[in-house]
C-alpha cells in the first residue's frame, strides 16, 4: 500500500503525491525550445521529485544525464582540475547506467576518461570532449544538475556557468552541437551568485548565467491537485473523507508548499489516528483531526524548519523585516530589487501577493510567531509569567473561555502599562496579547494571524482549541466612526466562519477611555469587546 513521504522524492508507485502532469508539460515545452533554465524553490518543494518525473518522461527520445551536486565533496571546488575530475567522474558514471555499451559516444566517454587523470585537465578541455560526445549521438542530450547551490559560493563554479553560456552561445552562432537543454535546480537563483563570493574576488565576477530563460512554471500544489492525491487514498481506505473541504483546508494552511501538504497527511495518517481521542483512520481524517495536525505540525522538530530558522540568524535585515510584518502590522510593497526582500521569497518566508509582501503560509506565520515570542528575554517579562499562572483559569469543561482570556488580559496589560507611551501601546501591544495568549493554549491549540485583515490598524487572530475557532479582532483605537466599521467588517467575517460570536480588542489612546470587556449584539451575532 501506498504511503505520504516527506524524505527524499516522491515516487508514483510508492507514495501519493499530486498528478505532476500538467508542470511536465510546461517545462517540457522549455526543453524542446532548447532552454537553458533554473528551478529555484524553497527547500523541500519538489524539485528533485519533478526532475526524476521529466527525466522518465524524457527518456524515450532525449538522453537524459542527471547529477546532483549535493554528492560532490567541497574538496571537489577548491581548484579547477578537482571540479572537472568529480564532474566527468560523475557524468561517465550517468552515461554508463543509461547508454548501452554498443551506443555512439563510448569512445568520447573512453577519452573523457582519460582526460580526468591528467593534472592540467581543464574545463575547455572537458566541455570539448563532451561537445564530442553530443555530437556523436543520434538523440540530443539533457544536461540536469540538481542542489547546484552546493557550489555556489565557488568561484570554479561561475566559470562552469561560463562555459555553458559559452556552448549555449556557439550553438547558435557556430551551429556547435552541444547539449539541448541545462537544468539547474536549487533554492539560491545562480544569477545572483555574485553575492555570495567574497569581496576580494569581486572582480572575477561576470555573468554567468544570463542565457537563462524565464522559468514561470508554478511549483505549488493546487487545492484540486491535493484532491486528486486524497481521492486515491480514499479509493484505497474508504475512510469516507470529505475530500473537498480537506484538500482546501490543505490548501488554506499551507498555500500549496509541497512538504507541508505531504508532513499533514501523514501526520493524520500515521500520528492523529493513533491517538485515543482519534480512534482510526476515519475519525482523523476530519477538520478536527485536521486541526491536530496543524498543532502537532507547528511544535514539531524538522529540517525544513530548522533550515528556515536558521536563515534568521544568518541574514538580520530578513528577521528585521519579518518580525516587523509580524508584529506592527507593517505593510510591505514587495519590491524585487530589495535583497532582503528576495531572500525571503527565495528562502520560502514570504510571497507576493498583489503587490504586497505577505508571509507564504499559515503554517510558516504560525512557526514563526513562535520563534519570536519563545526566546527566553521574551518569557521572562511579567504579562507572560502570569498568563502561566492562571492558564488553568480559562479552559472549562475542556473549552476556552475567551472572554476571561480578554477581561484579565486588560487588567494586567493596563496595571503593567498603563504609564507607558502611545508609540510602545501601538507597536507593542498586539505582540503583548499573543504573549499572554501562546501559553493559555500552547500544547492543546494554535492561532493564527489572518493576512487579509493584518494592516497598521486591525489585525485578526484565529485560535483553534480542540476544533472550536474563535475571530480576535485586534485594533488601534482611532474613534467611534472606525470602531462601527470594525465591528461591521468583524460580522462580515464571522459569516466566513460561520462563527455567531467574536472578539474585538481595542488598544485606546484617549485619556477618558473606559477599560473592560462588554457584550453587544450585532444581527444574530455576539461581539465581546475588550478596551485596554
Amino acid at each position: 500500500m501506498k504511503r505520504f513521504n516527506t524524505t527524499g522524492p516522491c515516487i508514483p508507485e510508492k507514495h501519493y503525491m499530486v498528478d505532476l502532469k500538467e508542470r511536465l508539460e510546461q517545462i517540457r515545452e522549455l526543453v524542446d525550445d532548447g532552454a537553458y533554465f533554473t528551478i529555484n524553490c524553497a527547500r523541500q518543494y519538489g524539485k528533485t521529485t519533478t526532475l526524476a518525473a521529466l527525466a522518465k518522461q524524457l527518456s524515450k527520445e532525449i538522453l537524459v544525464v542527471s547529477i546532483d551536486f549535493q554528492r560532490f565533496s567541497q574538496s571537489c571546488f577548491e581548484n579547477e582540475w578537482k571540479f572537472c575530475y568529480a564532474f566527468a567522474a560523475a557524468f561517465a558514471s550517468e552515461i554508463n547506467r543509461i547508454l548501452p555499451e554498443t551506443a555512439e559516444g563510448r569512445q568520447q566517454l573512453e577519452e573523457l576518461s582519460i582526460q580526468k587523470k591528467d593534472g592540467n585537465f581543464n574545463l575547455m578541455r572537458m566541455f570539448e570532449i563532451l561537445w564530442q560526445f553530443c555530437g556523436s549521438l543520434d538523440k540530443p542530450v539533457v544536461l540536469m544538475i540538481d542542489e547546484v547551490d552546493s557550489a555556489s559560493n565557488n568561484q570554479v563554479f561561475l566559470d562552469f556557468l561560463s562555459q555553458l553560456r559559452n556552448g549555449y552561445l556557439d550553438r547558435e552562432l557556430k551551429a556547435l552541437t552541444v547539449f539541448q537543454s541545462v537544468i539547474l535546480a536549487g533554492v539560491y537563483d545562480v544569477r545572483t551568485l555574485r553575492r555570495k563570493i567574497r569581496p576580494l574576488e569581486e572582480h572575477k565576477l561576470n555573468s554567468p548565467w544570463n542565457i537563462a530563460a524565464d522559468f514561470d512554471v508554478n511549483m505549488s500544489l493546487s487545492s484540486e491537485g491535493i484532491a486528486g492525491m486524497l481521492r486515491e487514498y480514499e479509493d484505497d481506505y474508504g475512510v469516507g473523507m470529505n475530500i473537498e473541504e480537506t484538500a482546501a483546508l490543505l490548501y488554506d494552511y499551507t498555500s500549496g508548499y509541497p512538504y507541508l501538504v505531504s508532513r499533514l497527511c501523514k501526520l493524520i495518517d500515521e500520528k492523529v489516528a493513533k491517538k485515543d481521542s482519534f480512534p482510526g483512520k476515519k475519525a482523523a481524517w476530519t477538520r478536527d483531526g485536521f486541526y491536530e495536525a496543524v498543532r502537532l505540525i507547528v511544535t514539531e522538530e524538522n529540517t525544513l524548519f530548522d533550515s528556515l530558522t536558521g536563515k534568521l540568524a544568518d541574514y538580520p535585515e530578513l528577521n528585521r523585516i519579518l518580525s516587523s510584518l509580524l508584529f506592527s502590522g507593517e505593510n510591505t510593497g514587495y519590491n524585487s530589487d530589495n535583497l532582503a526582500i528576495r531572500d525571503a521569497a527565495m528562502f520560502g518566508f514570504v510571497k507576493n501577493r498583489q503587490g504586497m509582501v505577505a508571509i507564504a503560509n499559515r503554517i510558516f506565520e504560525t512557526r514563526l510567531y513562535n520563534y519570536y515570542l519563545s526566546n527566553s528575554e521574551i518569557e521572562g517579562l511579567d504579562i507572560c509569567r502570569l498568563s502561566k499562572q492562571e492558564k488553568n483559569l480559562f479552559v472549562v469543561d475542556g473549552r476556552l473561555d475567551m472572554k476571561r482570556v480578554l477581561e484579565k488580559f486588560v487588567v494586567h496589560f493596563h496595571e503593567l502599562y498603563q504609564d507607558c507611551d502611545e508609540s510602545f501601546v501601538e507597536d507593542e501591544g498586539r505582540k503583548y496579547f499573543l504573549l499572554y495568549l501562546r501559553p493559555i493554549i500552547n500544547g492543546t491549540g494554535n492561532y493564527y494571524i489572518e493576512s487579509r485583515t493584518r494592516s497598521m490598524g486591525r489585525t485578526d487572530v484565529i485560535v483553534d482549541y480542540r476544533g472550536e475557532q474563535f475571530v480576535i479582532e485586534m485594533k488601534i483605537w482611532r474613534g467611534n466612526e472606525y470602531h462601527m466599521r470594525g465591528e461591521e467588517q468583524l460580522v462580515r467575517y464571522l459569516d466566513d466562519y460561520h462563527i455567531n460570536k467574536g472578539y474585538m480588542l481595542s488598544f485606546n489612546f484617549n485619556k477618558k477611555k473606559q477599560i473592560g470587556v462588554r457584550e453587544i449584539a450585532a444581527g444574530d451575532k455576539v461581539l465581546v469587546e475588550a478596551v485596554v
